[in-house]
């Protein structure tokens, strides 16, 4: 196996025992707050396989709330962050699951507030490095590496040749692309990885083009 930098051995800076348990459980929960876009109200997190069994012990619930409220792997604030989100008022809960998944480090965030609510599962595997692996019932591959835009459209001949081209029009370089959709001709789902950070003019293009709904961004 390669590594392309010491950080990809010893794992990243982080607050807590364990890099898949803590860092990677703070990046789920990081990812999953980007992707809602404001600070939710209530938290309803499911832990499967060794993150259902260890996850106190482990700290992987105070990261992944810290997460939730945009709290970085290495902030101190991730070992009260339990306490914060009840001083905000936000309304925390946690379940232990049963159902065997494809990786034991799994955890279904539903986080949401009065105006709506956003449901993912991610897995850590290893060296705090994560995979969202659905996204409000659609399946994708998002490994919250790099820069990413998640664009939700209409399953419709054209739209995913014409968001290329506006990348290609700004020479954004895409490094991993995948298209999911729930049934032929409705919704879809575009998440696309890439090497440059995306401004704020290329998102406002792609919003505008046909059969584009949602176009959402997530920082490195």
């Amino acid at each position: 196996m390669k590594y392309r930098s010491v950080f990809d051995i010893i794992g990243p800076v982080m607050i807590g025992p364990s890099s898949s348990h803590t860092a990677g459980a703070a990046r789920i929960g990081r990812v999953a707050r980007s992707l809602f876009g404001r600070e939710p109200k209530w938290a309803a997190i499911s832990f499967y396989g060794s993150f259902a069994k260890t996850y106190r012990g482990h700290g992987t619930d105070i990261a992944i709330v810290g997460g939730i409220m945009d709290f970085d792997t290495f902030d101190e604030r991730i070992k009260t962050s339990l306490s914060i989100a009840k001083e905000k008022g936000m309304k925390i809960s946690f379940v232990e699951e049963d159902a065997v998944t494809d990786h034991p480090n799994t955890a279904r965030v539903i986080i949401g507030d009065d105006q709506g609510q956003l449901e993912l599962v991610g897995i850590s595997i290893g060296g705090g490095k994560i995979e969202i692996t659905e996204l409000n019932g659609f399946e994708l591959k998002l490994s919250g590496n790099h820069p990413a835009i998640l664009v939700v459209h209409n399953d419709r001949f054209g739209a995913i040749a014409a968001v290329a081209n506006v990348l290609a029009k700004y020479a954004i370089n895409i490094g991993h692309m995948e298209v999911a959709r729930k049934e032929k001709g409705k919704l879809a789902l575009m998440t696309i990885e890439v090497d440059q950070n995306i401004g704020t003019n290329i998102l406002d293009e792609l919003k505008t083009l046909p059969n584009i709904l949602q176009v959402t961004k997530i920082a490195d």
